[in-house]
């Protein structure tokens, strides 16, 4: 059976790449939707036309990984699509966090998106996508998000690297470095209300975010980047020294 895997289902941009699956690949026949909260993934599923099945994990835990990797061990199918979107973010200055949420940073938006992506790849066909949710953060640090932007910028660069690696199994590879959206992770990380440079910057759309995404990745693009502004943004950030962006970038 060809299905995909969505992690960060249960909301936000996750949910809509949960909506939008079916009419951008009708090849898939089944999706897993990966996040912790079970009754928000029932919740989806019954919106879902495609057959659904709701996994509640916990990706930071290495037990909850241990039950992804025998699923797909017990169940053999095909992993036509696989998208990361699992993430959180924090901002305070690092010294003022508690370092439960950094760590959580860490393990979530690294560590859980490598292993993830190493516990499906065995399963992906030719021909299959991998989606990536980075950031424009992952383009210069951000002062007051800086763990949360450091942790993007390994997605990106892990998603650049993975590209070339799977260039002959003929696996895209694309990272999507969107602008902020209008979802509860602004709410979850205490950004809504408590940055100036959030309530300047002009946000995206998930629904728009997560169609361009998937179009990238049939189109098998390296990078999606939403919003002219945005691609003007990573085009300053890549000849302006870092050094420079990172006083304009603060959060």
């Amino acid at each position: 059976m060809k299905i995909a895997i969505i992690t960060g289902a249960s909301s936000g941009l996750g949910k809509e790449y949960a909506l939008q699956l079916s009419e951008n690949f009708p090849e898939v026949e089944a999706v897993w939707l990966v996040a912790r909260r079970k009754a928000l993934l029932d919740e989806l599923a019954a919106k879902l036309t495609l057959p659904s099945v709701c996994v509640p994990l916990d990706l930071t835990s290495d037990t909850d990984l241990g039950i992804l990797s025998r699923k797909l061990e017990e169940e053999q199918p095909e992993v036509q699509v696989l998208v990361n979107c699992a993430g959180c973010g924090y901002l305070a200055n690092v010294a003022e966090t508690d370092p439960e949420l950094l760590a959580r940073m860490c393990d979530l938006n690294m560590r859980a998106m490598t292993l993830v992506t190493r516990i499906a790849l065995p399963y992906m066909p030719e021909g299959g996508h991998i989606v990536n949710v980075s950031s424009i953060a992952s383009f210069c640090p951000n002062a007051r998000m800086t763990v949360y932007s450091s942790t993007k910028a390994y997605v990106s660069s892990f998603s650049l690297g993975l590209r070339e690696e799977l260039r002959d199994r003929k696996i895209s590879v694309t990272a999507v470095c969107s602008g902020p959206m209008d979802t509860e992770f602004l709410d979850v990380g205490e950004i809504r209300g408590n940055s100036k440079m959030f309530k300047t910057l002009p946000y995206c759309d998930p629904k728009k975010v997560a169609s361009g995404s998937y179009k990238a990745a049939k189109a098998d693009k390296a990078f999606h980047t939403p919003r002219a502004f945005f691609k003007l943004y990573r085009f300053i950030a890549k000849v302006t020294p870092s050094t420079i962006v990172v006083k304009l970038a603060k959060t």
